[in-house]
């Protein structure tokens, strides 16, 4: 889900106290209709019944499917949220819809296209947009898989050893090293860390290295001191890991490229 404008939390807002559903809910229905470019819906959220689907002209559905009464409510949210939509033209012309379901893991994705970036725009444009028209910068190309969960969204690039993470407006690119992705969820509905599966099982992404923030470099990991080749390198480890404590202390490393750097050395006794 793309970060609302002030603008876009005030309909959010006049449209929860008209229809009496939540702030989330209605905020996750109006990324639904979006992506049905403002004539159609296909939603799931717990205050509409579960999945269901609306579309312009009388089709409601929801899997609550004898209440009425919710049904009537429902569509009269979506036919609200479709005449705003319909008053953005450049939100749906503009747009485009992509789910990631992979590996069997986490949930499905959402990816929608840009909208204006006037002072009534429902939503904040997304920011560090590289010449190409890519959130993710322009060294990047042709992801295997995108998608967005909540104030996130990913960019993974399989043969570049890339996965683009753009969390309220901070792109962080990391490096996925030998991990073959398969999946991507969130722990948490807001807030929570943002994991993937590989071979490996489910890993957070804080843990891999980081390439770049907002375009600009991250400094490279410090080099670990080569260890001795005997069976007896179990001193040699903990003077490297002393080095790499006052590496990180220094703020050299971050907590992620020392815990990785430690993993690595105490592996090797």
């Amino acid at each position: 889900m793309r970060q609302l404008s002030p603008a876009g939390e005030q309909v959010v807002n006049d449209l929860v106290q008209r229809h009496g559903f939540s702030f989330d809910a209605v905020a996750t229905m109006l990324d639904a209709v979006i992506n049905g470019n403002g004539g159609m819906a296909q939603f799931s959220h717990p205050e509409f019944g579960g999945s269901g689907q609306w579309m312009r002209g009388g089709m409601t559905m929801i899997g609550d499917m004898f209440n009425g009464y919710l049904k009537g409510r429902v569509d009269a949210l979506c036919g609200d949220l479709s005449a705003i939509v319909a008053n953005q033209p450049n939100l749906t012309q503009t747009g485009s819809f992509q789910s990631q379901s992979q590996g069997g893991y986490g949930q499905q994705h959402q990816q929608t296209g840009g909208g204006p970036s006037g002072p009534n725009s429902l939503f904040i444009p997304p920011p560090n947009t590289g010449a190409s028209g890519n959130w993710w910068g322009d060294e990047l190309s042709w992801p295997n898989s995108t998608g967005s969960q909540n104030n996130v969204r990913y960019a993974y690039f399989a043969q570049a050893r890339r996965l683009a993470i753009d969390l309220n407006g901070t792109v962080t690119i990391y490096d996925t090293l030998d991990h073959n992705i398969g999946g991507f969820g969130q722990q948490q509905s807001y807030g929570g860390s943002f994991t993937f599966t590989s071979q490996y099982g489910v890993v957070d992404v804080s843990s891999l290295p980081v390439v770049s923030v907002n375009g600009v470099r991250a400094q490279p990991l410090a080099p670990v001191p080569p260890l001795p080749e005997t069976s007896g390198a179990g001193g040699d480890v903990f003077a490297a890991i002393e080095k790499l404590a006052a590496l990180h202390s220094r703020g050299i490393l971050s907590d992620a490229e020392f815990n990785t750097k430690k993993a690595e050395l105490l592996s090797r006794l």
